[in-house]
């Protein structure tokens, strides 16, 4: 049965029911929510800006972007963002998607915390980052139609999500700290961990063996 939230039909495919069923065994209620969230808030801002995505692609990508905050997903030494690119590569690869279509996700999962860049590139790229902003950030927010919010967020509930979706971030990467230096998850370190010092962009340069 064909699902629609919000106005936007959830594809009834075999990829996208793949998807589905891994995150939801991989991550808890947060993340699940959270991720199917920036599916259909992408997709509403995608409507806005006239962008036409692959639905699936855009689907794999926001169910997967937040995969490397998990146990099963995340690792010890690449960012967070790479570790959820890699897994939403495999799946796609290993469900006979193109390897174009698949780094295309690839970059969507990627960059996804990267402000500025995601928006000039394809639009399942530009989409999942504008639905990882309307949920997490609020950008945009003002944008869409409240009555289709308030449909997005009766499926999928956002109970005290600003605290816990800091201490989700917070949780994947204390583990790594070395991976997050130029990105927003050193600020998570530094508002949960009052020792955690971030790395200078300024003094690795005066700093390195350069002479001169």
């Amino acid at each position: 049965m064909t699902e629609i939230i919000a106005g936007i039909t959830i594809p009834d495919t075999p990829l996208v029911a793949a998807a589905t069923d891994l995150v939801r065994k991989a991550t808890n209620d947060l993340l699940y929510h959270h991720s199917r969230r920036v599916f259909l808030f992408g997709s509403l801002q995608g409507e806005r800006r006239g962008l036409s995505p692959d639905p699936e692609l855009l689907y794999v990508g926001a169910m997967f972007h937040d995969l490397g905050l998990t146990g099963e997903y995340g690792s010890t030494d690449l960012r967070f963002e790479v570790d959820g690119a890699k897994a939403a590569e495999r799946f796609l690869l290993d469900h006979s998607r193109s390897v174009e279509e698949a780094r295309k996700v690839w970059l969507a999962v990627a960059l996804h915390t990267t402000p500025g860049v995601p928006e000039h590139l394809d639009p399942e790229i530009a989409l999942v980052t504008a639905g990882v902003e309307t949920d997490v950030l609020g950008i945009g927010y003002r944008d869409l139609d409240p009555a289709r919010i308030a449909e997005v967020t009766a499926a999928h509930p956002r109970p005290d999500f600003k605290r816990q979706i800091l201490a989700a971030f917070n949780q994947g990467v204390a583990h790594r700290p070395q991976t997050t230096f130029g990105t927003v998850n050193d600020d998570v370190l530094a508002h949960f961990d009052p020792s955690f010092v971030r790395e200078d962009f300024v003094q690795i340069i005066l700093g390195n063996d350069w002479p001169e």
